[in-house]
């Protein structure tokens, strides 16, 4: 390995990973911090704003119900609606640009859907109109309340960040006219929040970007683990592709990912805009493959294949015994498959035809108009009901409702190398039903369509998004569009 000094900025070479003694960041000698302000600082760089916006909102919300003590479920309803919706709609993610103004249509929509709502369920319930009237009046001062509150809080974060007592570490990537302005805002205004910490770019050091230098974008990593940055801001990049794997790995995946747009002059019309100085920023989604959210997409595979498997059990019955007379002893078909993390697991169906052994089951690709598939198993096929034994690998927790639709592992090792991102699709469960599926792609179709549409899927995850597709699912079955 070698390291050489250019200027300020120490330079790595990015061929291997350095030792810890030339990645620790520098730490010039300075006064130590004392008293209060100084303490804080310790303690609160990398304080996120919805610790102090959520409770705050909740506050101001349940005010009303103290003084309408008649619509006391009714109100407390509505603050708890809110609060999702606000947390849905990204309402708890603090901007850079600081501005109740910029965000009070968005805040508003949300306060007054959440009010409709409660308010129609308190009407079906109660015949007074007085009532209702009673809840309104208390919906409108909520509104109000919380508003108020959005406008303290945003003050208080911003006094926050300017007192730099609040300021995230941000790795930037970039070289170009972008870069050194974003480096020379950040470090003039530091109400925006974020500290520049490290520098990556394959183009070596820059003048104008006084930050230290910690090699090309390979060494992304190892800036984040040194500096212990939570966001990363890209301000330009020569390599869309490899970036994009760089920030997919778990270290960079932690991370709030900021975009300088490509053509920063024009304005964007998705999302609220959100900027540093003049300079547009995107804030990139990342996947959150955990959480809350997840246990809550496990809770309902659980819940709906209980419900499935005894509902259908009849046609479970049914559909054995068809099996079975159609084609003798086996009803069920047992194969490897590879589900969450390159796992392997044991894959249930119908049996709908007979293979001549098992390797051919595991190595044959398409068999959609083999002769050896009977009229049961070409009905089976047609409706996907073949793959109902498959509820009881969801209960064992190989598969979930809907997920990336799981491979054989010889066609898993043969896929990933032919197509960069295939094994992209491994980051989550297996599914009894996908995006690529639902969107005709099925039997003898491209790969790399497919590997498309399951990242496309993992990387806009939701539950509104599994509920799509599985409708989509339900139509398809109907119109007996499988294989």
């Amino acid at each position: 390995m070698a390291a050489q000094a250019t200027g300020e900025h120490p330079v790595i070479d990015v061929d291997v990973d350095p030792p810890a003694e030339l990645t620790e960041p520098s730490a010039p000698v300075r006064p130590a911090r004392t008293g209060v302000k100084g303490g804080l600082r310790r303690l609160t760089p990398h304080l996120k704003a919805w610790y102090l916006v959520l409770p705050v909102d909740l506050v101001m919300l349940s005010i009303p119900a103290v003084f309408a003590t008649g619509n006391f479920k009714a109100v407390l309803s509505m603050a708890v609606l809110t609060v999702a919706l606000f947390a849905t709609g990204g309402r708890y993610r603090a901007r850079l640009h600081l501005s109740i103004l910029d965000e009070l249509p968005l805040l508003v929509g949300r306060l007054l859907t959440a009010a409709a709502i409660v308010a129609v369920i308190t009407a079906l319930r109660h015949e007074d109109t007085v009532i209702l009237g009673n809840f309104l009046r208390a919906a409108a001062a909520a509104i109000g309340l919380v508003i108020v509150g959005r406008f303290l809080t945003g003050w208080v974060i911003l006094y926050g960040r300017r007192a730099r007592l609040v300021a995230h570490g941000t790795v930037l990537v970039g070289t170009g006219e972008a870069a050194i302005e974003l480096t020379d805002l950040l470090r003039r205004y530091p109400q925006y929040g974020l500290r520049v910490v490290a520098h990556v770019s394959d183009a070596g050091p820059v003048a104008g970007v006084d930050v230290p230098w910690r090699g090309g974008l390979d060494q992304l990593d190892n800036a984040i683990r040194v500096t212990g940055a939570d966001v990363l801001l890209v301000a330009d990049t020569s390599d869309d592709a490899r970036l994009v794997d760089l920030v997919r790995r778990p270290r960079a995946a932690r991370c709030d990912l900021l975009v300088v747009p490509r053509m920063r002059e024009f304005h964007t019309q998705t999302g609220l805009p959100d900027h540093i100085g003049a300079i547009p920023i995107m804030r990139i989604r990342q996947p959150r493959l955990n959480g809350p959210m997840w246990l809550a997409k496990r809770g309902v595979d659980l819940v709906f294949a209980s419900i499935a498997l005894v509902l259908v059990s009849p046609l479970l019955a049914v559909i054995a015994l068809a099996v079975r007379l159609e084609g003798g002893p086996g009803v069920l078909f047992k194969q490897q498959r590879i589900g969450l993390a390159g796992r392997p697991f044991i894959l249930l169906k119908f049996r709908s035809m007979r293979p001549v052994n098992e390797a051919e089951s595991a190595t044959n690709w398409s068999i959609a108009q083999d002769n050896r598939v009977g009229p049961v198993g070409k009905v089976l096929r047609r409706t996907s009901m073949d793959e109902l034994p498959q509820l009881w690998n969801i209960l064992r927790g190989d598969m979930t409702i809907v997920g990336p639709r799981p491979e054989r592992p010889f066609f898993v090792e043969r896929f990933s190398a032919e197509h960069r991102r295939y094994a992209y699709r491994h980051r989550v469960p297996a599914g009894l039903t996908g995006l690529a599926q639902v969107s005709g792609l099925r039997g003898d179709t491209p790969i790399s369509d497919r590997a498309r549409f399951d990242n496309y899927y993992i990387e806009n995850w939701s539950l509104w998004l599994d509920v799509k597709v599985f409708i989509r699912t339900f139509i398809e079955v109907l119109r007996a569009g499988g294989r």
